[in-house]
């Protein structure tokens, strides 16, 4: 599906019915492919790459555009089990025209830094810090989630709230990885600004992505070492809990065996004391209720 769009007022406007120099291909069909590589000469490779999910960032020079693969969070559903996941997005910088291909319909264009776009060139360094900014908003999200696990945990005796603990670890161990990846890319994009043609200010605001991709990684990274550090703690609650239940469900059975005791001594079929007494039945019950209270009386005077 292809989506187009113009810089109208340093803003970026939807085009109707006239093509634009903003062009975004959600998951392209075969015949968006081939208007990429036969019409705009993007690479094969690169392209697919695009649409990868394990494809590395890079940057790459091409003869008539600049190709560059980056790292975005995935739009995340409930069915996806607070498995957070990455995708590729391909973009290509024309000196008419910007191109991005995307697996699936995300909002590359998305806050207030879109206001005010003055060229492609900013557009393009924009959508790449936009990606700095959506790993951060999931991590604020994943830090949320892990809040309220641990809670669970504190009184669970179940493992799915662990499992789900070890899936975000999981997912922060991808985010970094492409928090990273990206990082790399950033510093490769200061280090070619005058080949590709970054202004002055285009060239600065380079130095402010990097800034914005790094404190995201280190906040990724200290999320992740939290995670796994408390990891062993968590396992150790569940597993008090757990021998907390059988203690307490280990008193409630005895508790219910010595009257059963008392009971069953009585009923036998031979001759037994009091068998002729009309209050033998009271007495028993008498007895059961002594032997549960002297069990209660015990245990509270252990727990002292």
């Amino acid at each position: 599906m292809l989506r187009e769009y113009q810089l109208a007022q340093c803003r970026i406007a939807s085009c109707t019915g006239q093509p634009g120099p903003i062009q975004v291909f959600i998951n392209p069909e075969p015949e968006e492919k081939r208007y990429l590589i036969n019409e705009l000469g993007v690479d094969e490779h690169t392209l697919n790459s695009s649409l990868d999910p394990d494809e590395l960032s890079r940057l790459e020079f091409e003869p008539n555009h600049v190709a560059l693969i980056f790292k975005m969070p995935k739009s995340y559903t409930g069915e996806d089990q607070l498995h957070f996941r990455v995708c590729s997005t391909g973009a290509f910088l024309f000196s008419d025209r910007l191109v991005f291909v995307v697996s699936e319909d995300v909002s590359l264009f998305e806050g207030k830094q879109f206001n005010k776009v003055t060229s492609l060139n900013s557009l393009f360094l924009k959508v790449v810090n936009r990606a700095a900014h959506h790993f951060v908003e999931h991590l604020k999200i994943i830090n949320l989630i892990t809040d309220e696990l641990e809670q669970k945990v504190n009184t669970s005796m179940e493992n799915k709230y662990l499992i789900n603990l070890f899936t975000l670890g999981k997912s922060l161990v991808y985010y970094l990885n492409a928090i990273n990846s990206n990082g790399v890319v950033i510093e490769k994009l200061k280090n070619n600004a005058s080949k590709i043609g970054f202004t002055t200010d285009e060239t600065e605001f380079l130095d402010d992505i990097m800034v914005d991709n790094n404190q995201c990684y280190r906040q990724a990274e200290i999320y992740s070492n939290i995670l796994a550090s408390l990891m062993d703690a968590r396992v150790s609650i569940v597993n008090n809990n757990l021998n907390i239940l059988m203690k307490t469900l280990n008193i409630v059975i005895i508790c219910v065996m010595l009257p059963q005791l008392v009971v069953s001594a009585f009923s036998m079929n031979v001759t037994i004391p009091m068998q002729q007494n009309p209050f033998a039945f009271w007495i028993i019950m008498g007895m059961s209720l002594l032997s549960v209270l002297g069990v209660m009386a015990f245990w509270k005077y252990k727990k002292l």
